[in-house]
């Protein structure tokens, strides 16, 4: 399904990165940054025009071809890896961001995922997601069509437990126009922090 999507000619999501990941002061922060379930790589690419040596982890194969056509275009380097998320792992303390931008899976690969983020970063190391909350099924305006793929602040917290300092963790309403798939008013969950 992806690959047909990432192979529309025009890019899924918008070739400008989220909102809420381009709305952040990330000028403390430097080195790499794991960007996870990255699409056609809008975000890597914003990141990486920032000076962060960024790898773009999808898996798609069209989506991480596109993400260095997007690349080439705005004249940064992206390193891209196709990758299952279901079984993806991180060296311990191998990296200094992570983000996760409308990466929605089921709940047990969610929580894989997370221990994986947990144990990647090194402390201090930043981690930025945005997705879409439990009640974006009655917005019909982007996302997933089940309830366990969508996102509820309580559980992430529960998953993250106290190995995140958080600047932000919260609920939001707010318009998302992000190409075609994204696109009008939604209930998001936003999540800025640091390990521990």
């Amino acid at each position: 399904m992806w690959n047909e999507r990432f192979a529309e000619p025009d890019f899924t999501y918008g070739k400008e990165p989220n909102d809420f990941l381009a709305s952040l002061n990330l000028s403390e922060f430097e080195g790499q940054v794991m960007c996870l379930a990255e699409g056609q790589g809008r975000n890597a690419v914003y990141l990486a025009g920032l000076g962060f040596e960024v790898t773009a982890v999808d898996l798609s194969d069209v989506g991480l071809a596109r993400t260095q056509e997007l690349a080439a275009e705005r004249g940064v380097e992206v390193h891209t890896l196709q990758a299952d998320l279901g079984i993806f792992t991180l060296e311990a303390a191998s990296v200094d961001g992570v983000v996760m931008i409308f990466g929605h899976t089921p709940r047990h690969i969610r929580a894989h995922i997370h221990r994986e983020i947990i144990k990647g970063l090194k402390p201090g190391g930043f981690f930025v997601l945005e997705g879409y909350r439990k009640e974006q099924i009655a917005y019909k305006t982007g996302g997933p069509s089940v309830d366990g793929m969508l996102y509820s602040l309580e559980e992430l917290l529960e998953d993250f437990g106290e190995s995140m300092e958080w600047r932000l963790a919260q609920n939001q309403e707010r318009e998302v126009v992000e190409g075609a798939y994204h696109n009008g008013l939604a209930a998001v969950v936003q999540l800025f922090g640091t390990k521990r």
